[in-house]
């Protein structure tokens, strides 16, 4: 067994790597003293993967929408009963969650961890869906989706998404429409697992106080052997560069406005290092123009424009990147025109470069705090992992990236054309 070691002194960390010979790659990140271990293993398969050709097939298979998110469940009903029982069992806390790109599954334990690690080795592996199952799970999720629209949180947000995009499948919610569920069955489940559960397409992340050669010697025991390394062609509608529609609303039962602004990035087709570089230089950029210490927060703060749920991000993945910025405002389009009048005068005016270095500084700070905790760990390693990068390569993110760099990066994202905002307004 060939086990790579990759070290990160500066930081005094330590990963190990493994590829098993179906193509899967495990990973450990030691933290010795932890008293709770976390292990997770992921597939490169989300909600947006609703259109592909899989592996021998000719012709694209369409499945309706949230039918990753369903699979997700189905994978938790064995034919000897409920996993979630059997990892309870173990006094464990299991858990799965599907994202627009990744289906995890995963559990923290402080005890018992190589039974529990077989118990997620093994059903992740054995689907076991039966039509009667499936009609039975409907109805499940079906309460599950109609939950989600009463939530205005998640309804500006999937707005917004339908605001800045006319044809990706990230528009639509996660878990599908009670329409589209309807449409799932037996074969189109076993299609999707077929497809995209290969072990090629999944890895491995154990993280806390373990033995890595132990994980090792379980994955290499555990993970059938597949030869055959498929290529799965995911088939995505060409995206306008433009928005979709610049202003969405909804009125819900919510006492202050909800709003969520967002701009529509060009940088989706950047892969591994790129992608990491930018979405560094769009999260500086974000902190320089609206993060707490700037003159734009405080001012829109002291006149009750955004309070403390106010917030941002960025988001990049295969074939969609975007930035959030949003909250509860008594006027969320004061809001969205004082944000776009920063962005034009920064642009007019200038970065300023020391308050550029010194942000660069603080988040870097504050990723490496996130390294002390062993779900954040998982929780990031995942998707930048499929987005073929490495967790660590941050820290060369940070040594790389430069002024000149992000104020390109400036330019090309908060282009006032691709901005759209949603908002949820009371009854």
């Amino acid at each position: 067994m060939q086990i790579n070691t990759l070290e990160y002194k500066k930081i005094d960390e330590i990963m190990y790597e493994y590829e098993h010979s179906s193509g899967l790659k495990a990973y450990v990140v030691p933290k010795k003293g932890y008293s709770k271990q976390y292990a997770a293993f992921a597939t490169h398969y989300g909600s947006i993967n609703n259109a592909f050709v899989s592996p021998g097939d000719s012709e694209i298979t369409e499945v309706p929408d949230g039918i990753a998110h369903f699979l997700e469940h189905k994978l938790f009903e064995q034919e000897d009963g409920s996993v979630m029982d059997k990892f309870s069992a173990l006094g464990s806390s299991p858990n799965a969650y599907t994202s627009f790109s990744q289906t995890v599954y995963l559990f923290a334990s402080a005890g018992k961890f190589h039974e529990n690690f077989k118990l997620l080795l093994d059903f992740v592996q054995n689907p076991y869906i039966t039509s009667e199952s499936v009609e039975r799970e409907k109805g499940i999720i079906g309460q599950e989706i109609r939950m989600y629209e009463d939530d205005a949180t998640w309804r500006v947000f999937f707005n917004l998404l339908r605001g800045l995009y006319e044809k990706n499948p990230v528009r639509i919610d996660i878990a599908g429409t009670v329409e589209s569920i309807s449409k799932i069955d037996r074969e189109n489940l076993y299609k999707c697992y077929n497809t995209f559960y290969h072990p090629s397409n999944m890895v491995i992340l154990v993280t806390g106080d373990v033995d890595h050669k132990k994980v090792f010697e379980q994955v290499e025991s555990s993970i059938k052997l597949i030869q055959s390394k498929p290529e799965i062609n995911r088939i995505f509608a060409e995206e306008p560069a433009k928005v979709n529609m610049p202003y969405t609303e909804q009125s819900m039962a919510v006492a202050v406005p909800l709003f969520q602004l967002g701009f529509k990035d060009s940088g989706a087709k950047a892969k591994g290092f790129d992608s990491l570089m930018r979405e560094i230089a769009v999260k500086i950029l974000l902190e320089m123009i609206v993060g707490r210490s700037s003159k734009l927060y405080n001012d829109l703060y002291s006149e009750g424009l955004i309070n403390s749920s106010f917030d941002f991000d960025f988001t990049i993945e295969e074939n969609y990147a975007f930035s959030m910025l949003g909250g509860e405002s008594k006027d969320p389009h004061q809001v969205r025109d004082r944000i776009v009048e920063e962005i034009k005068r920064l642009g007019t005016n200038g970065l300023n470069k020391e308050n550029y270095e010194r942000i660069k500084r603080a988040i870097n700070g504050r990723f490496i705090r996130y390294l002390n905790s062993v779900e954040r760990i998982s929780h990031m390693f995942i998707p930048v992992y499929f987005r073929d990068a490495n967790l660590f390569d941050y820290f060369d993110v940070y040594d790389k990236i430069t002024f000149e760099y992000s104020k390109e990066v400036f330019n090309d994202h908060f282009n006032p054309d691709n901005i759209a905002l949603s908002v949820i307004k009371p009854l």
